[in-house]
């Protein structure tokens, strides 16, 4: 099948996701003016961009954005968090996004791989599965640039590929813009969400342990407090630390709060947090789940080898049994809850505007102009920040 093809069993999930995506378009109506000027300017006419994405309805807004101003775009979604409904609709736009729902890592993996077989100029990444994987094919030199999503993709491209990224790369979470609205309003409130939606219990007078306090751990902490949890906070940064005391919460090591904990929400961007150390200690029952980009935060697979059996409570929720007659609840097998758990919403749709205006913004500064940029990660523009920051409160002001 060529690339774009629809085939005949996607017809009516691309009807489906027709119905989903009129009102998340009618309230993103900052990438509505850049679609407006992009369909006019074509500013990647002649250009193949590859992504790596959570598909999901945003998304789409954005990647029709992308082909609007006259790119090809092909990609793949993130695992466990892609929306079949939303491929669909993205093919009949002439988007090809490999994957489903359902792919294991190793077809996720594939995916990227073909993804990179479609040579494209310019990445739109999220964790650097893509620029990780252009350097190991050899294939970084033929890109031109691009932007990453998240702060564990700029981890990765600063510490593991710091010397093997010829081309720049925007990273979008360095945005104090998204840092605000999207990490820490919107993930604060969509893993607040999600975890109540997910569990069916109840936060206020629960024990909450979030591991990190960057931008997302700061809003998980906000949101659960403000519903009434118990909140501390577990960060080895002293700064950070400090902080988290200072806005009120409990502040030690996650090995002392590990055992009071009657949930733990990881949110570092980093691996092994929790491990088996902090299994041993916790209390039966404890709900455990991750919002970091990779699903490594959590050593599920040792959690799960240590267990007698596995239980599947419901969609997104396993009991971990172990030998000592305790239970771990696992959300969303250790992968993002709040877009790998039952229906998804992932972040607000205004925050998501936002974002992916930031996205779209960078990615048509590299294709128009990557020599005024310098080799590897880097933040955003500022003329860009100061451009969306004006666009947003213009926007804000109009509504009051």
């Amino acid at each position: 099948m060529s690339a774009g093809a629809i085939p005949a069993a996607s017809d009516n999930l691309a009807v489906e996701g027709e119905a989903r995506l009129g009102w998340i378009r009618s309230r993103m109506h900052l990438l509505a003016a850049v679609r407006a000027d992009f369909e006019v300017r074509q500013p990647f006419a002649g250009l193949t961009i590859g992504v790596s994405l959570h598909t999901e309805p945003k998304t789409v807004v954005l990647l029709e954005t992308l082909a609007a101003g006259g790119a090809r775009v092909v990609g793949t979604g993130n695992h466990g968090s892609t929306q079949d409904d939303m491929v669909a609709a993205l093919a009949t736009r002439g988007v090809t996004i490999f994957g489903k729902r359902d792919d294991t890592l190793a077809e996720h993996h594939k995916n990227l791989n073909r993804t990179l077989d479609e040579r494209p100029d310019i990445l739109l990444d999220n964790g650097a599965d893509l620029a990780a994987l252009a350097a190991e094919r050899g294939q970084a030199d033929s890109i031109i640039g691009g932007t990453e999503e998240t702060t564990s993709g700029g981890f990765r491209l600063r510490e593991d590929y710091a010397d093997r990224i010829p081309f720049p790369v925007i990273v979008i979470n360095d945005s104090p813009l998204k840092a605000i609205g999207e990490n820490r309003h919107a993930v604060g409130q969509s893993a607040v969400e999600s975890w109540m939606r997910i569990t069916n219990l109840q936060v206020p007078g629960r024990r909450f342990v979030v591991a990190g306090y960057g931008w997302c751990g700061r809003g998980i902490a906000q949101y659960l407090r403000s519903l009434g949890g118990k909140v501390a906070v577990a960060e080895i940064d002293e700064i950070k630390a400090f902080e988290a005391a200072f806005d009120g919460h409990r502040v030690a090591p996650l090995a002392e709060l590990a055992p009071w904990a009657d949930a733990i929400i990881t949110a570092t961007g980093r691996p092994n947090i929790l491990t088996d150390g902090v299994f041993s200690s916790l209390q039966d029952g404890v709900v455990i789940g991750n919002i970091g980009h990779f699903p490594w935060e959590i050593d599920v697979a040792a959690l799960k080898a240590q267990a007698v059996s596995v239980t599947t409570v419901a969609a997104a929720i396993e009991q971990i049994n172990l030998p000592d007659g305790r239970s771990i609840t696992l959300l969303a097998d250790g992968r993002m809850f709040n877009l790998a758990g039952t229906a998804p919403k992932g972040n607000s749709i205004e925050s998501m505007d936002i974002g992916f205006m930031l996205q779209a913004l960078s990615l048509e500064r590299v294709a128009a102009n990557p020599r005024s940029l310098v080799a590897g990660p880097q933040r955003v523009p500022d003329d860009i920040e100061r451009h969306i920051a004006r666009m947003t409160l213009s926007l804000m002001k109009s509504s009051q």
